[in-house]
This record gives C-alpha cells, sequence and structure tokens, in this order.
C-alpha cells in the first residue's frame, strides 16, 4: 500500500536568503511543520533573529553563507528566497552537488545568466524550478482546461493578465525587500520585472511553451519620487501567428491584483482570483463558476517540490514551474526591457 502524504519522511530543505518576502511562506509551513527546514543562507544575523523570534526556529541552523549551509545541512533541496541577482549563485554552488532548487519568480536576471543555470542544470542533471504564487491558483488550471481539454472558447485569440498592487512601499513590504526590489542592479528593473513575469509566464504556458514572435513594451515612472531608479508602470504585448497576449504590471493599481482574461473564437473565460470565474460560451449567457480544487495536484510550491525530489513528478518543459517555459519568460522580459528602452518592438529569432 502507498505511503500518504503524512507518512512519507519529509524531503530536507535549505534556505538560501531571507530578504524576499516570499519566505514568510516557507517560514510558517516550517512552522507548521509541513517542511522540514534544516538550514538557513543569511549573513544579516538580525534579519533572521527576527525571523526566528516570529516563527520559532532555532540560530543554529542560520548560517553565513550558502556554502556552509550546504556543508553543515545537507538540504535535499534548497528554495532561493535572495534577490533575482543572486539566484545564478545558489545553482552555482547546488548543481555540483546535485541538489534540485527553486526559486522565486522571476529565474533569473537576464538571458545569460537564465543561459547558465540552465547549462548547470543539464550538466548536473538537477531541476530548476521557478515558483510563481499563481501557479498554485485552481482558476488558472480551470481556466487552461477549460481552453484546450474542453474546447470551451475556441481557438485562442487574445490573453490579458493583469498583476500588481498598490507599490511595494506603499503596502508596507520589509526595508530588506524594499532596498534590492527596487535596484535594477539586483531585480533587473521594476514592475516591468517584478510583476511583468507573472503574465510572460501564464502566457507561455496557455501557448504550450510556444516563443512569442515579438515583444512590445511601454514603462512609465508615475512615482519618480518614490521609485525614482526603476519603471512602476508596464504593459507589455507579445504576438504569435494567430493570438495576442497583453500583460499589465502595476505597482499603481488601486488595490492588489492577480487575475487573467482567456479569449478565444468563440468565447472567453475569466479568472478573477485564485478561485472565482466567469465563463462564456457561444449562444450562451456568462456564467460564474468556482474552481475546483481537483483542478490542481499540488496546493503549494514546497509540496510540489518534495514530489519532484522524491521523483514522484516528472517537471515536463510546458510546466509553469520548469526551466524551459521560464527561459521564455526571461527572454520576454529581456525583449521588453530592450523594447521600452529603445521605442520599437523586438522581433524574436
Amino acid at each position: 500500500m502507498p505511503l500518504t502524504a503524512q507518512e512519507k519522511p519529509s524531503v530536507k530543505i535549505g534556505v538560501a536568503g531571507l530578504v524576499h518576502d516570499h519566505v514568510h511562506w516557507i517560514l510558517r509551513q516550517a512552522k507548521e511543520g509541513k517542511v522540514q527546514m534544516v538550514g538557513i543562507a543569511e549573513p544579516n544575523r538580525d534579519l533572521a533573529q527576527r525571523y526566528a523570534d516570529q516563527y520559532g526556529f532555532s540560530m543554529d541552523i542560520v548560517y553565513p553563507d550558502l556554502e556552509s549551509m550546504l556543508e553543515a545541512s545537507k538540504p535535499e533541496a534548497v528554495t532561493a528566497f535572495n534577490t533575482i541577482k543572486d539566484h545564478l549563485a545558489v545553482v552555482q554552488a547546488c548543481a555540483p552537488k546535485g541538489i534540485d532548487v527553486m526559486v522565486e519568480k522571476p529565474l533569473a536576471i537576464d538571458m545569460s545568466d537564465a543561459r547558465e543555470m540552465a547549462k548547470l542544470a543539464k550538466e548536473y542533471d538537477i531541476e530548476v524550478l521557478t515558483n510563481y504564487e499563481t501557479t498554485w491558483y485552481p482558476s488558472n488550471h480551470q481556466a487552461f482546461a477549460e481552453v484546450h481539454e474542453h474546447n470551451s472558447v475556441g481557438e485562442l485569440r487574445k490573453v490579458v493578465v493583469r498583476d500588481g498592487h498598490e507599490g511595494p512601499k506603499e503596502i508596507g513590504v520589509s526595508e530588506e525587500f524594499l532596498s534590492w526590489l527596487t535596484d535594477p542592479e539586483m531585480n533587473g528593473g521594476g514592475a516591468l520585472v517584478d510583476f511583468g513575469c507573472y503574465g510572460a509566464n501564464l502566457i507561455t504556458w496557455l501557448m504550450k511553451g510556444q516563443r512569442p514572435q515579438s515583444v512590445t513594451a511601454i514603462v512609465q515612472q508615475v512615482k519618480p519620487d518614490v521609485y525614482p531608479k526603476v519603471d512602476d508602470e508596464a504593459t507589455i504585448i507579445v504576438t504569435y501567428p494567430k493570438m495576442q497576449g497583453v500583460i499589465q504590471a502595476s505597482w499603481n493599481w488601486p488595490f492588489g491584483r492577480k487575475d487573467m482574461s482567456v479569449y478565444g473564437e468563440t468565447g472567453y473565460v475569466y479568472a478573477l482570483n485564485a478561485e472565482e470565474m466567469k465563463l462564456r460560451k457561444a449562444d450562451e449567457q456568462e456564467q460564474e463558476i468556482k474552481a475546483s480544487d481537483e483542478s490542481i495536484t499540488y496546493e503549494d510550491p514546497f509540496e510540489y517540490l518534495s514530489a519532484v525530489v522524491r521523483k514522484e513528478v516528472v517537471v515536463k518543459p510546458t510546466d509553469l514551474s520548469s526551466l524551459e517555459n521560464n527561459l521564455i519568460v526571461v527572454e520576454i522580459l529581456d525583449a521588453a526591457k530592450l523594447s521600452a528602452s529603445s521605442g520599437s518592438t523586438i522581433f524574436l529569432r
């Protein structure tokens, strides 16, 4: 009889960095006993102590650098919650040791780093995954099924993805997070990177891994006094032979949002949030539906990562977290930055 999730031995997970506020996700899971967090690499002892007090982990598992954490803790997988610029260094340290890696979105700061990460993943036969909050939304998976399994809306024609919030400073992110999120050398850009990656990831997934033909982007600094170094408003258009994707990434929404509208030849499906949806088919009225939990196999990134480490799931190139999908995401973001700076459409070869 196969073991249940509760009976399976926990995968030993290491954490690289605490400066990305998404780290609260794994710290909560570790506190609740859902994740076996064996080590943390974080040079900022004050930050580590603050989180240790909040979540109850011992400072004995905190190490000043990644190499010492890997040596002492022997994790089976590492999750990266450091700057985007530092993602490559995590893979460089973990790959020769055969340790699978999951980074927070996006995969890399540019295509040069992304290609090097892919090279290391192939050379040492490890998985390099990218985590997005929206990967775990049942509504997105239901939308995918309506398009590709049920043929509810016909052939894809347009996808509009809207992501963002009022701004990182406005919503009160930590100082450690804010300092690098608004630094183009560490994050690669502002809202264009921070939230543009979500749309690039979802559209690439809906297009089953197809690269776009062209990328056009416009960025603005609506609040240059708040974010003097980076954009806070971005729109990216990606084109395919018969489909257009529009990515609206903003630090200026009046409220936080992560939603998607998918239009086909004969209907549309809206993923309004993680669960609520609207669907309209040909010759039918719009209906409100709720995404089924059965539309998604794994509920969070750490459950999925554990399954990958145990070889219970094979990561397909078209998957949302896959290296292949996220290489295209970084290619789109690089092209978008070039388009915005040059004022021209970038055609991908």
